[in-house]
């Protein structure tokens, strides 16, 4: 940092890509504790929004000049150890997580699963039709809506647990508000459950053409924003899905390989994976939550980590 007078009024360092990638050249890769690798991926997923362009940061880490020096840090990242369960399909061991500051019971608890697929259905076909009636067709018009392509929120929604960590659902949440309280509990995972496993663009992209909805006039807006993309949007329509697949779960190297790009589907139509947490499972059947697993969490703002609770 500059003191004293006049400091302002020196020219500010520019440096271009090419001296950040030497810059990262230099750094030295040592073995990434399981601590940092979790506190990487949480500010990975902090930085996500699919409203708004890509700011400097995003950018940069797409110049051409800094792939290697980025790949060189990808290749050590994933030969971690820590790393190993960022690729594996949904674990058997599985936590729905509520936060106590925002979630009320569960709509899907109360009316079922089909029940709240279909209103979800409704509602996207309403504000597409609205959307249609009322919003420019140019994707450039300073509007914005509906950015997201996960199920409805009101059904089960769960993550595995690290041990030494808890869930990581209670950490690993784009968009999120900052909750310090949340309870956790087990899931009894159905033996013969039909899970669709997103481990990558292909797998949404497969996802998005067997069972389309288009959404073009909701999303069009946002995604333009957020891609640069200019054509036909689609999501998945979750009421289809219901019909197949039991559950479906992103894992962590799916989310990192897909979210916030354009994934082409066919034709002039593509999609973006958009409002989904890593390692979350969105749950289309009922499912038990084991009550004797019940536990409660507490954010410890000094640590900037979660913590069981001591509170009886």
């Amino acid at each position: 940092m500059l003191f004293g007078p006049g400091p302002e009024q020196l020219p500010q360092p520019t440096p271009s890509p090419e001296d950040v990638a030497r810059l990262l050249d230099t750094v030295p890769l040592a073995e990434p504790s399981e601590g940092a690798m979790l506190l990487s991926l949480t500010a990975a997923v902090d930085g996500a929004r699919y409203w708004q362009e890509p700011d400097g940061e995003d950018l940069l880490a797409v110049a051409p000049a800094l792939h290697a020096a980025l790949a060189r840090i990808a290749t050590s990242i994933l030969a971690s150890p820590h790393a190993r369960w960022w690729a594996t399909p949904l674990d058997s061991e599985q936590w729905a997580i509520t936060f106590v500051e925002a979630d009320a019971p569960h709509p899907a608890a109360k009316n079922g699963v089909r029940h709240t697929l279909e209103q979800w259905r409704a509602a996207q076909l309403e504000e597409e039709t609205t959307a249609k009636r009322e919003r420019p067709t140019d994707p450039r018009a300073p509007w914005s809506g509906t950015w997201w392509s996960t199920p409805p929120a009101a059904l089960t929604r769960t993550t595995r647990s690290l041990d030494g960590w808890g869930p990581v659902g209670l950490r690993l949440i784009e968009d999120g508000f900052g909750w310090e309280s949340a309870t956790a509990e087990q899931i009894v995972v159905p033996r013969d459950a039909q899970v669709y496993e997103i481990d990558g663009p292909t797998a949404w992209a497969n996802l998005c053409r067997r069972y389309p909805l288009e959404v073009t006039a909701s999303r069009r807006h946002d995604w333009y924003r957020a891609t640069g993309r200019i054509g036909r949007w689609a999501i998945p329509d979750w009421t289809q899905v219901q019909h197949d697949i039991d559950a479906v779960h992103l894992s962590a190297g799916g989310y990192l390989t897909t979210s916030g790009r354009a994934i082409a589907v066919q034709d002039d139509l593509a999609t973006v994976l958009a409002g989904w947490n890593p390692d979350q499972t969105y749950w289309f059947r009922d499912v038990i939550r084991r009550a004797s697993t019940h536990k409660a969490w507490i954010y410890d703002q000094k640590a900037e980590n979660w913590e069981l609770s001591t509170a009886r």
